[in-house]
């Protein structure tokens, strides 16, 4: 793998390493719920707690996306406000950094009991990206995703996605316009080696396709599959601080790409 990406990575979780000494600071260790990567779970956020999400991906083309979410719940654990702000790094049309296209989503948590999760995912898509910079659609766009997600054992838990976002009238760099419809299916396989230790394995798959003004489809597929690990670090105060990393690696029509994401979550009670 490209030097330069084990070194960004080290570089920028420098201070997970950190975080796992203040350990001694901490409190017994307490389950990881949702904190997952590129799949999404089915739990929101209970009453009174609010989570502090950042995420950073470097891919071999050297383009980065970083990202910080806030999770708010609504009253109590069946509805749940969030908001997704991007920093994006794009080599195509020209070397540049900036925002993204902001999110604002709101979730329901349809199905919570014994081993089983459903919490459907509604979203609206803000242009505030540059799009002549490759940086954001131009246009407004709404998103849907179905998390579902299954307690398999005391050590093993899977979620599994399905989803799609739709942008109409978006914009290339050049302001040529057209309807944009991608899909996605992913899950992941949660192995609990600890309560507070993890290992990871997500699968992700998404296809588009471009619509264009002389009807023009052009089709594009990616697929990833990610192996990463997360540790949670837990005070009496109620904070859960959870770093992790993990190795995204294209496969199919993916084959040849692959980088390193990081994770970073902070949740604690708001009072």
């Amino acid at each position: 793998m490209d030097r330069k990406i084990f070194s960004k990575a080290l570089e920028l979780y420098f201070i997970m390493f950190c975080f796992v000494f203040a350990t001694a600071f901490a409190e017994e260790p307490k389950k990881i719920v949702d904190d997952s990567f590129l799949i999404e779970e089915a739990y929101n956020q209970e009453a009174g707690v609010v989570q502090h999400i950042q995420t950073f991906q470097y891919m071999k083309d050297k383009t980065w996306d970083y990202s910080f979410t806030q999770e708010w719940p609504v009253l109590g654990q069946t509805h749940q406000l969030s908001y997704k702000i991007p920093i994006t790094h794009v080599t195509d049309p020209d070397n540049s950094t900036g925002i993204g296209d902001v999110m604002i989503s709101y979730r329901y948590q349809a199905i919570m009991q014994d081993r089983i999760a459903f919490s459907p995912r509604f979203s609206a898509l803000f242009p505030t990206g540059d799009y002549k910079r490759g940086m954001g659609s131009g246009s407004p766009g709404i998103q849907t995703n179905l998390p579902f997600s299954i307690e398999l054992s005391d050590k093993w838990i899977t979620h599994w996605n399905i989803g799609a976002t739709y942008t109409p009238n978006s914009k290339d760099s050049v302001g040529s316009e057209s309807d944009n419809l991608v899909g996605n299916v992913g899950a992941s396989i949660i192995w609990l080696i600890k309560e507070d230790f993890n290992f990871m394995l997500e699968v992700l798959w998404s296809h588009s396709e471009i619509f264009n003004e002389e009807v023009f489809t052009r089709e594009e597929d990616s697929l990833l599959i990610s192996p990463g690990v997360r540790y949670a670090i837990n005070f009496e105060s109620g904070l859960q601080i959870v770093p992790g990393i993990a190795f995204p690696v294209g496969l199919g029509a993916s084959e040849g790409e692959y980088g390193v994401f990081a994770y970073l979550s902070f949740e604690h009670p708001l009072f």
